[in-house]
């Protein structure tokens, strides 16, 4: 794969200062999944928000540790999403410092009714893991504050990516988690991740009128609008190669996978297969196609008449 943006090369474990009141710490996690790293984000100047602590590493909670200045203490723990890049060392690191830890809910939470089905039909999740023990010592309903010494966010329910995930408003900047990035378009990948969810969470995104996005990899978004609009034309793309394949012949989603991703290696298929059947459960619940004998990810997709 081509490094979408190899000038972006921060240094693991160093607190670069990305904006007033905001440093950024990369976790020592690249991955062709994560990119660099995960975005550990460090908010505020005295009360310090310590945002998506990342992969339990000892060597990440010390940078993190040693990141705090005299005068300064970590106040808050946010988690944007229970990944296991972006959450497991919330609880250690909230423990070691005398705090608490702030999230939508446990790893389960938020998770659409369709997807919940599916994962009770048997369908095994994908991509990044889930953490699935983490639960936070305190729930954030969507659109609620939180607040310290020089700082103030407001939560925002954004699932589609993941159920329980949350972005983080400061002002006319949003910490966004893994819904919108610029090095790569997220994973949507059932029953963890809802296309549905995912195309009205960016639509919500961009209503929030933010100037830059703090994502939970790469470099930060300073085009919010451009680059959420180009996400969505995207997926759009992608719908129509699927509803047109559909109207040759039907088929399960692997088989319509193989029929558009004509230049894809046949190891990355899988992951191809379960991209189409994330658009296919989309247009199931928009009655646009039919599944056979039940939606569930062997289905034989057809249009509707």
């Amino acid at each position: 794969m081509q490094d979408p943006d190899p000038s972006f090369t921060p240094k693991v474990g160093v607190a670069e200062e990305i904006g007033p009141s905001v440093r950024r710490l990369l976790a020592p996690n690249p991955s062709p999944m994560t990119y660099r790293g995960t975005n550990t984000y460090l908010l505020g100047e005295t009360d310090i928000a310590v945002i998506d602590p990342g992969p339990d590493d000892p060597k990440h909670l010390a940078a993190i540790l040693a990141a705090i200045q005299p005068g300064q203490r970590i106040s808050h723990v946010l988690v944007t999403h229970a990944h296991l890049d972006h959450s497991p060392l919330a609880a250690r690191l909230a423990a070691e410092v005398g705090c608490k830890v702030w999230a939508f809910g446990d790893a389960y939470a938020g998770r659409s009714s369709v997807m919940e089905g599916l994962a009770l039909g048997g369908m095994a999740g994908g991509g990044e893991g889930i953490d699935a023990g983490f639960v936070p010592d305190v729930c954030l309903a969507d659109g609620e504050s939180v607040a310290a010494e020089g700082w103030s966010v407001v939560a925002h329910h954004t699932p589609g990516h993941f159920g329980n995930h949350l972005s983080f408003q400061f002002g006319d900047r949003v910490f966004s988690g893994d819904l919108v990035m610029g090095w790569a378009t997220s994973l949507v990948s059932p029953p963890d991740g809802d296309l549905t969810d995912f195309l009205a969470s960016c639509v919500k995104l961009s209503g929030l009128g933010a100037r830059v996005l703090y994502p939970g990899h790469g470099r930060e978004v300073v085009e919010p609008e451009a680059r959420i609009a180009a996400l969505i034309a995207h997926r759009k793309g992608r719908e129509r190669e699927i509803l047109a394949a559909l109207g040759e012949a039907e088929g399960t989603a692997m088989e319509l996978a193989l029929r558009i991703y004509t230049e894809t290696p046949r190891a990355l298929m899988g992951a191809a297969s379960r991209n189409v059947f994330a658009h296919l459960v989309d247009l199931h619940g928009k009655s646009i196609v039919s599944a056979a004998p039940h939606l569930s990810s062997d289905a034989v997709f057809s249009l509707k008449s």
